[in-house]
């Protein structure tokens, strides 16, 4: 197993927002975070990174405990991060945003280019200036870079114009092609469920339900998704 996250549990100063979450992914998988808003998707997240340390439980990457690691030595080890509203440097180009953390590996400026054209066609234009399809892009982009074991997404396509949510999801279908282990947060179902391999769903900071995508039925969506 790639990720293990066992019985973590994760404050916000005295405030308890984790009571004992549980997801793994494996070599090549997709697995799909979900839940309401509010219910600990984001501070999952977080914990995984060690952006937000969990209290207790544990996070291991390929078997190595990661308590106690510093978030740009958990990023290191082979986690790369598509956070909840990109967050780009709006003061570089797309192209000084892609390679300022980029570590050596199969993923190059040219392969990113190749995933996502209009990057190259905006190379030199400054981060703020974009779009926010195409901000999702760079911050995708900027995460491949580092060449991940991982590629976590918090809100996938969250915002964005239904056609650019279709060249992000078809660039997310390339990247599990590829063989690249994702975890990702995402609300439209009908695009995010023939991606994932599994599903966890969270509610009130707690493992509600877990299993194949094929296995969430219309009902558990309803009792655990619906608004």
């Amino acid at each position: 197993m790639l990720l293990d996250v066992s019985k973590i549990e994760a404050f916000y100063g005295a405030s308890q927002a984790l009571f004992g979450v549980d997801l793994s992914v494996a070599e090549g998988e997709a697995v799909a975070l979900m839940g309401r808003n509010g219910m600990g998707k984001t501070t999952t997240i977080r914990a995984i990174c060690n952006m937000n340390p969990p209290r207790i439980g544990t996070v291991r990457l390929g078997g190595m405990d990661l308590r106690g690691k510093r978030p740009h030595h958990v990023a290191r080890l082979g986690i790369g991060l598509v956070p909840e509203g990109r967050r780009c440097f709006p003061n570089l180009t797309v192209h000084e945003n892609l390679v300022a953390a980029a570590r050596p590996g199969k993923w190059t400026l040219e392969r990113v280019n190749g995933l996502f054209p209009r990057l190259q066609e905006r190379h030199a234009q400054m981060a703020r200036s974009l779009s926010g399809g195409e901000q999702q892009m760079l911050a995708i982009g900027r995460a491949l870079m580092t060449n991940p074991r991982l590629l976590i997404l918090d809100e996938a396509t969250e915002g964005l114009a239904p056609v650019v949510r279709q060249d992000i999801w078809k660039a997310i279908r390339r990247l599990k092609a590829d063989g690249l282990s994702i975890l990702v947060v995402d609300k439209t179902l009908s695009e995010l469920l023939p991606v994932a391999d599994r599903c966890v769903i969270l509610e009130n900071g707690r493992s509600a339900w877990s299993g194949k995508a094929a296995e969430l039925t219309t009902e558990l969506q309803d009792r655990y998704l619906g608004v």
